[in-house]
């Protein structure tokens, strides 16, 4: 087996976990690797579960301080790639389950909360524009690496619990949209990625009994550097920056935006016959307006060809 052949296995794995995004907390998770090379005709399914711990409420319009939150996250998603003139593509979603228990000041006053539920599902389209033509699993495993430039759109629909009346919930009550572009660049054993996108929200019209929110977009940019140990086995360094993003409600003026930068590892394992591995640790340096977090992810990923 090539190092080619061996190393799309786990690449395409981590554009399924990018699809974990799903919900307000995880808009600044870190995950190398989502603009490699693929094949085309190949399928993903992924499992995982993620363990967020910190200040998490990234909504200045609340009357809420002090946030210490334990949050659990279990997710399941597919991916398919495929092929669109002549180009690389891949069409994937993601379906989360949170439950956690958060404690803070409400108004002044000590509150502790537990919410579990359904959160709000994503989809996401890619497109290779530059460096990697549509290959068959068995072209690709003969192709050379090359620079690669790709572009990805990224869906939320409002589909998760939702409860009017509450101050913090587990869906968002609106759509968000997030386009992006990545360049990915491999070196030897090395590689290098640079990505930057920008999060557009629509109004909650139905926040806190009856309120309209607003939320102005959120620029995101993420670097990554890592090294393949073997066909399969790699470790990336992860650094990212969000912001913007500020709230406001009705008419009233806009809150702090955020200006939060994060870093953290990432290690790729595969398992056996279609079968991989991923375990990921990130957590906040730079905060404001929240992002003060970290997030422990574990996920297994199952792939297979349409042949």
């Amino acid at each position: 087996m090539s190092r080619r052949t061996a190393h799309w296995r786990c690449v395409w794995f981590c554009v399924a976990v990018l699809l974990w995004r799903a919900n307000a907390l995880h808009a600044q998770e870190l995950e190398p690797r989502t603009y490699s090379a693929s094949p085309v005709g190949t399928n993903f399914v992924i499992a995982g579960y993620a363990h967020v711990s910190g200040d998490v409420l990234t909504d200045p319009s609340l009357p809420i301080s002090g946030v210490s939150a334990r949050i659990g996250t279990y997710v399941i998603g597919y991916v398919r790639t495929f092929a669109l003139a002549n180009r690389t593509a891949s069409i994937g979603f993601a379906q989360p389950f949170m439950s956690g228990n958060m404690s803070g000041l409400v108004i002044g006053a000590p509150t502790e909360i537990h919410r579990a539920g359904i959160g709000d599902m994503q989809l996401r389209f890619a497109l290779n524009l530059i460096g990697n033509p549509a290959l068959s699993p068995e072209a690709f495993a003969q192709a050379k690496p090359v620079t690669s430039l790709g572009a990805s759109l990224t869906v939320q629909a409002p589909t998760g619990q939702y409860v009017p009346s509450h101050l913090v919930n587990i869906g968002n009550n609106r759509w968000a949209f997030k386009p992006e572009i990545g360049l990915s660049q491999p070196w030897g054993d090395w590689f290098f990625e640079v990505s930057a996108g920008a999060w557009f929200f629509t109004n909650n019209g139905d926040f806190f009994n009856g309120h309209i929110r607003h939320q102005a977009p959120l620029i995101v940019t993420q670097l990554h550097g890592g090294y393949t140990f073997r066909p399969g086995f790699w470790l990336a360094v992860d650094a990212g920056y969000a912001q913007g993003g500020a709230t406001s409600v009705n008419d009233g003026p806009a809150g702090t935006g955020q200006a939060n930068a994060r870093g953290g590892v990432t290690l790729a394992v595969p398992l056996g016959h279609g079968w991989s591995a991923k375990l990921a640790y990130s957590r906040g340096f730079i905060t404001r307006a929240a992002g003060n977090y970290q997030i422990v992810t574990v996920a297994v990923q199952y792939r297979w060809f349409d042949h």
